[in-house]
């Protein structure tokens, strides 16, 4: 009789290393230089592509997949790029606060339950507004995902 390992399926608990690196190679999260990292399939822990891309791996399996650009996080999209009036800039922050090229700023939601984050890409001169990115800053971008599956319940 032979015992065939388990298999990820939707709803599955996992024990695995994971390494994300962006279109540089450069990585962005790397847990095989530290503990490995237990996810449920389907909570949104990892991108939906991304756990597609697992269901059906076996226990054990170490591989490296190639997603393209816009796959695991979503193509840019245009309409996500917008102009901020400093006025309500001040209203949710700190009223002394300035804001540089490449922040990050957290922002809540419209029914205030939770935040989004979108990166300053210009501020106005004049101090009227900033244009943020609210999009995923690997949206439109091509990604590695190397995984090695410890265990899958």
């Amino acid at each position: 009789m032979t015992i065939s390992a388990p298999t990820v399926v939707p709803g599955s608990f996992l024990t695995l290393h994971y390494r994300l690196a962006g279109p540089d190679g450069d990585d962005l999260v790397n847990t095989f230089t530290d503990k490995p990292a237990t996810l449920s399939i389907g909570s949104g822990e990892l991108s939906p592509a991304i756990e597609a891309r697992l269901i059906g791996l076996s226990e054990g399996t170490r591989t490296t997949l190639q997603l393209a650009p816009g796959e695991a996080f979503g193509p840019r999209n245009p309409e996500m790029v917008q102009r901020v009036a400093m006025t309500l800039l001040r209203e949710l922050g700190d009223m002394d606060e300035t804001w540089r090229v490449g922040d990050v700023v957290q922002f809540p939601t419209p029914d205030g339950s939770g935040s989004f984050a979108g990166t300053v890409r210009e501020v106005d001169g004049a101090g009227q507004w900033a244009e943020f990115d609210f999009n995923h800053p690997l949206a439109g971008q091509p990604v590695t995902f190397e995984v090695q599956l410890i265990g899958v319940l």
